[in-house]
């Protein structure tokens, strides 16, 4: 289980912000609180920098070599390392991928497929075709039918005997009798925050934790097991955007999957769950001050990401029309002279730090917003910073305090007895 981009701030802020709207902590804290689970440091870094990108750091945990950054479990002389999921299948086992971004995005062909390059994302929708994985669920929709080569993929995944689901009503009708494939959306799925504001996106579009669910229950009753990554994904891409209510509400929702994963093992009694991060991002974080209790929780009342926000602006808003909207929808007041300068960047759209494609000023916006909920960010990219890593479940006694990202292939291998196979 993967909180993609998740900085220790962010895991921090998100059970701070349970505890204090809901009097309770997050379930990835209580875990620690309870001492139910193992837990570790892990060095990220990828083949060619400190600094990992999430393809290298997939492809790590996946084929069990550090690459370098933007590849996929492929080495500097073509050397091709089996991914994970692979090994397991042919082990005889289930596998399956769930997340909230693309499902041919890095995290989750990592564990998967081999390539030169993570942007190749048609071509690992086609790849995953052949390899006929059991349980897939995310967005991505763009890559299996808005294609260069003008084929649609999911009639081709139908032909091929699987269910195919667009919809959250038809990711429930499938069921453990054929494969699935799911995509829900053309690029990532929405926000959390978003999506539980929208009844439509929350009738059409599962959470993480729905889906995982649903996946568990697809591969639980296999008779040689299951093997699962599930990603929260855009906890990355808000954090790429400085985007604090969006980055909190998708680490509570990364949240309750892990708790739909614990649950099952405990009931299970013979699965290894692992939770982490593949690299922090942005280093976010609730900062002092004499109102920083009582500027944290105006997030309670946020009805909109800032992505919302930014990305219905257009250049003839007037200043008192963005004020007006950001006090409806994030519940403070900008000054004039803010709105103005958030508006004069619609006149030439040019900031194209992060995962930014429409150029938008998340990092402007970002910080103005930080006057009022006291959480500001140290920038909008990948951070060098070890990661939390945590176990619950028999093999969890093979974690030690330290580990290398690589490490974690290996554990996995030896933890289901695969390894004595490759």
């Amino acid at each position: 289980m993967v909180s993609d981009g998740m900085s220790q701030g962010t895991l921090t802020m998100a059970d701070l912000f349970v505890r204090r709207r809901d009097g309770k902590g997050s379930f990835w804290m209580d875990l620690y609180r309870q001492q139910k689970v193992s837990r570790a440091l892990m060095d990220t870094a990828s083949a060619s920098s400190l600094v990992t990108d999430s393809a290298a750091a997939s492809s790590a945990w996946g084929g069990g070599h550090r690459v370098k950054n933007g590849r996929l479990n492929l080495g500097d002389n073509g050397e091709e390392y089996l991914p994970i999921l692979q090994k397991f299948k042919k082990a005889g086992k289930k596998v399956g991928c769930v997340t909230t971004v693309p499902i041919t995005h890095a995290t989750p062909a990592g564990f998967c497929v081999v390539s030169k390059t993570r942007g190749e994302q048609a071509e690992i929708a086609d790849q995953y075709l052949k390899l006929r994985f059991d349980v897939m669920m995310g967005g991505g929709l763009q890559y299996f039918t808005k294609r260069a080569d003008k084929r649609n993929l999911l009639e081709e995944y139908k032909a091929a005997g699987y269910h195919v689901a667009t919809d959250k009503l038809g990711m429930l009708g499938t069921d453990e009798t054929k494969p699935v494939m799911c995509v829900f959306a053309d690029n990532g799925l929405p926000y959390e925050l978003d999506r539980e504001m929208d009844a439509t996106l929350k009738y059409n579009i599962p959470s993480l934790a729905e889906m995982t669910k649903k996946a568990i229950q697809l591969m639980k009753d296999h008779p040689k097991g299951f093997v699962m990554q599930v990603e929260g994904g855009k906890v990355d891409w808000a954090a790429h955007a400085n985007d604090s209510a969006a980055l909190i509400y998708d680490q509570i929702a990364f949240d309750q999957a892990v708790k739909a994963a614990v649950q099952f093992a405990e009931e299970d009694g013979n699965t290894l769950v692992i939770i982490t991060s593949d690299h922090g991002n942005a280093n976010p974080g609730l900062y002092y001050g004499k109102d920083a209790d009582k500027n944290f929780e105006k997030l309670f009342q946020f009805k909109s990401t800032n992505d919302q926000i930014l990305m219905n602006i257009k250049p003839e808003d007037s200043p008192d029309f963005l004020i007006d909207k950001v006090r409806n929808l994030q519940n403070y007041v900008l000054s004039r002279e803010q709105a103005i300068d958030i508006l004069a960047s619609y006149k030439k759209l040019d900031d194209d730090k992060g995962y930014n494609p429409y150029k938008l000023p998340y990092e402007k916006y970002g910080a103005i917003q930080a006057e009022h909920t006291s959480v500001a960010f140290g920038s909008n990219e990948h951070s060098a910073d070890y990661t939390e890593l945590a176990m619950f479940g028999p093999g969890s006694e093979l974690l030690k305090p330290f580990v290398l990202n690589t490490d974690l292939h290996y554990l996995m291998l030896q933890a289901t007895g695969v390894a004595n196979v490759f």
